[in-house]
Parts: structure tokens; sequence; C-alpha cells
């Protein structure tokens, strides 16, 4: 009873904390991730091992083996580690429990390979670690095409121009084109010509490898000047590399041109893309850690018609294919539907039986409140906006209007008893305290088993229980505090309408 004799006592008081709510409530709105489902938080990171021509079971024994026995010593917060062996690649795949500093087991996983080299087999390189988050997905789809330019070129245009645009856009992860063709410097080597000349495979690497190269080769003083020397011997222009030297035969030079062709080819093509029929690029944006899908999305697409598109040779083509955006605004749109209709349906009912707009106008204003003091700390602890938390919201629209359809229901039977109105307000509070806080705990507890879920059901459905407890409790409190206030003085007149009733029947 205390609350509310205050609430009656500093009515402008609650009245603050209610538009600081509905400020707080916006901002959180605003600055809140936006996806379709919460972020789920499996930490994974991927270790691939590669050495060309050993056996899987060779790669097995060992590779993995001596490698995931180090992992189970140094690195911490490991759930479980899998792996497959394939011929001359090794892919090692290692689970944290929820909550692990990822960053920190990369980096002792990194230290971890270092240590393992020795026992590696000779000449085995470091492995790539990658870190794999199961919530970044693809949310954009850029498709490359041009009815002119080569798949190489647009290849090398996504990759090399195209990607490090976007890769600065915060949240936004770029991989490598798929589809196009890998620019590559190729050596078409003629067999019979080498024969001819004496000349093997491995005189032509080497000829190329001493030849391509630039040095450093110091400074030198004249005088009072300090010149910096330069080196070169890397060719300008790929007919350059066909006049380069390979080897002296019989007192001859043998040069590159006479056993090779080289021209400007493209590594071995492993994906085709094919865009209205004709071949293509395709790049892929993935959003990353906690960013918002929408804004990632709006972002790119931005940067794209304001920093790409002006730039870009006017033969190439690009199409957004497969938004994400868009199902996750059908969705939020779909739920936050719902929930308006339902908070409709609610007013009209509470209408209906009440018979009196401004208690309707009450207890109408305690749902979006309590909803914006649930968005408000679900922003504070981590969460996004997803179909989950709006559900959850959506879920608790038709139960927020209890504890103040229940206090004005008592409010009007002691106002009907002839209180008056300040009497009528504190004993109806006072009638329904502890039932209202034993019903809003009840229906409280019906959530608590969502706390004991593991895996990614935990991350799915402990946001949808956190919205409807926070709003609950929101409801409860704003019941004690903001709902008497209201009362208070919106139904003044409906007590005066009251005694003149009352005085008729006399």
């Amino acid at each position: 009873m205390w609350i509310v004799k205050l609430a009656l006592r500093r009515p402008y008081t609650f009245v603050i904390m209610a538009l600081l709510i509905v400020i707080l409530g916006g901002i959180s709105i605003v600055t809140m991730p936006v996806d379709i489902f919460p972020y789920i938080d499996i930490p994974i990171l991927s270790i691939i091992y590669q050495y060309n021509g050993l056996s899987p079971e060779e790669m097995a024994n060992r590779v993995v083996t001596n490698f995931e026995r180090g992992l189970t010593t140094s690195v911490n917060d490991i759930e479980h580690i899998e792996s497959q062996s394939y011929n001359g690649v090794a892919v090692i795949r290692v689970y944290f429990y929820p909550g692990a500093r990822i960053e920190l087991a990369q980096a002792q996983v990194v230290a971890n390979a270092q240590a393992n080299l020795r026992g590696m087999p000779p000449g085995m390189f470091p492995p790539s670690i990658l870190k794999y988050d199961i919530s970044s997905v693809p949310v954009l789809q850029i498709g490359l095409g041009s009815t002119t330019m080569s798949e190489s070129a647009l290849f090398d245009y996504g990759n090399a121009f195209i990607r490090t645009q976007l890769a600065t856009i915060q949240g936004a992860t770029v991989p490598n084109p798929y589809g196009g063709k890998f620019r590559n410097i190729i050596a078409d080597l003629d067999p019979d010509a080498m024969y001819a000349k004496q000349i093997s495979a491995t005189d032509v690497s080497n000829a190329m490898a001493q030849q391509n190269l630039i040095l450093p080769a110091g400074n030198a003083k004249f005088g009072d000047r300090d010149y910096q020397i330069k080196l070169n011997s890397s060719p300008r222009t790929i007919q350059e590399l066909n006049d380069l030297p390979v080897k002296i035969v019989n007192g001859a030079p043998i040069y590159m041109k006479d056993v090779a062709q080289i021209r400007d080819g493209a590594a071995v093509q492993t994906s085709i893309v094919r865009v209205d029929g004709q071949k293509g690029a395709l790049m892929v944006v993935m959003r990353n850690g906690r960013a918002s899908t929408l804004r990632v999305v709006d972002d790119v697409k931005r940067a794209i018609k304001t920093r790409i598109l002006p730039q870009a040779p006017p033969e190439l083509q690009l199409r957004q294919l497969a938004d994400q955006s868009l199902f996750v605004r059908a969705s939020i749109e779909g739920v936050l539907r719902e929930a308006v209709i339902a908070a409709c349906l609610t007013g009209l009912m509470i209408l209906l039986f009440i018979g009196s707009w401004r208690s309707t106008i009450i207890v109408c204003i305690s749902i979006p409140l309590s909803i914006l003091v649930s968005l408000i700390v679900l922003g504070l602890t981590g969460q996004t906006i997803n179909v989950m938390t709006l559900g959850g919201l959506a879920l608790a629209v038709g139960i927020l209007v209890d504890d103040a359809t229940v206090e004005i229901e008592n409010t009007h039977r002691n106002m009907a008893m002839k209180k008056p109105l300040v009497r009528a307000v504190l004993d109806g509070a006072q009638q329904i305290a502890a039932p209202a806080f034993v019903s809003t705990l009840c229906i409280c507890v019906v959530f608590v088993p969502v706390l004991l879920l593991t895996g990614a059901a935990r991350f799915l459905f402990t946001p949808l229980a956190m919205a409807v407890v926070y709003a609950m409790l929101a409801s409860y409190l704003l019941s004690r505090t903001l709902i008497p206030n209201m009362v208070h003085y919106m139904l003044r007149s409906e007590e005066h309408t009251s005694e003149l009733q009352s005085l008729r029947h006399l």
C-alpha cells in the first residue's frame, strides 16, 4: 500500500516515469538489432589442414590425432571436437560452451597449432583457423553479370573493388565471389620443344622464380644527396615473361617462348554462376555476430547505390538477389499486426464489460508502457528484436491488462459503495494487492522451465519467456503506481455521475 499512497502523493513523479519509459523504449526500438531469430551463442572454430598426397588414414593418424590431443590440454571451454579426414585435407571443428571467450580460444588454438608443427609430416604448413558463428548467415546476394566482360574480369572486379567497398560496412562479412575465374598467369609448356632443347619443367619454374623478383638494394650517397636504389626485375607485361632466359644449352640461350607460351589465364574453375543464362559471378554478404540484419542490408544497398555503381564500368550489371531483409520485415510486420489486433480486441472487450471509456483508456495505456519496459530490459540484457521476442510480447498483450482491469473494476465497486474517490482507490488497491501479485507470479512461473533448456532451443525460447515475464512485472508495477494516479484524475467526473444517479434513485 505504501507505493500506492506514494503515487497519490507524488503524481508528477510517476507521470515523468511514464514519459521516461516512452523515451527509453523508443531509443531501445531504434538501437536494438533486428533479425528473424535470436542470437545463438554457440561458438565454433574450424581448423583446416592441407597436405597434398597424404591419404585420409595418414591424415587422421599423423595430423588430426596429435592436434586434438594438444587441444584438450591447452584450450579452455571445449564442449566437444569433430573431425573429418580426406585425401590431403583434414577439417577439425571445435565446439565451445556458450559464453566462452572465442577470441581467447582462437589465440590458444593458434599457439597450439604452431607448437605442433614439429611433430607434423615434413613440409606441413600451419592450418587455416576460421571462426564460425551459427548466427553468421547470408543476408544478401549480389549477382555480377555483363554481356561484354569476361568471367575473369567479373571475378577480378568483384574481388578487388566491390568486396573491399562492402567489407568496411559494420556487421558485414563478404567472402570471395563464387563463379567467375580467378586470374592467373599461365605458362603452357610444349613437351616436344622441351625434350628437343633438354629443358625440364623444373628449369622453367626456377627461371620464372629467379627472374620475377623485386630486391632491396639499399641506398647510395652522392655528394649531399641520398638516393634510394631499387632493383626491380619483375616484368611489366606478359610479353616480357616470354623473353625470359631459361637455360643455356650447348652455348645457346633458351628463352621462355622457345619451350612455353605465357598467357593471361585463370585457375581451374570450381564453381559456375549463371545470371540470366550468361556466366557471371555471385557475391554473398553475411551478417556477423549480433549485427542487425536490416541495418546491414540497408547499409549494403546504400553503399552499392552511392559508392559502387557510380564508379563501376557501364557494362557491369549488379542485381540484388536473395534479400533476407524482406523475410525479416514480413515476419516482424506480421507479429506486430497480430499484436495490434489483440490490443484492439482487448480494449473493445474492456469497454464492453466495464462500460467506461475513461477506464478503457487507462487500461489500454498500460499495454504499450508494459511492452516498452520489456523492450528496455531486453535491450539492456543484449537481446534483439526478433520473431520470438515480439511473439512473447504479442502473447502477453491479452494478459497485460489483468492487473489494471482488476484494480479499476475494484475501484468502481468501492465507488459504488459511496466511498470518496481517494478512499475508493486506496481500498481497491489494497483489496487486490496480494491476489494480483500472486496471479502475476503464477504467470511468470509458467516460463521458468524454459530457463532449463539447453543448446539452440535455449537461445530461441529464453527471449520469448523473458519478454513475457518482464512485461508482466512491469504491468504489476504500473498497476501500483501510474494506474491509481490516472484513476484519481480521470474518474472524478464519474464519481459525480454516480452520486447523481444515486440521488435520482432516492
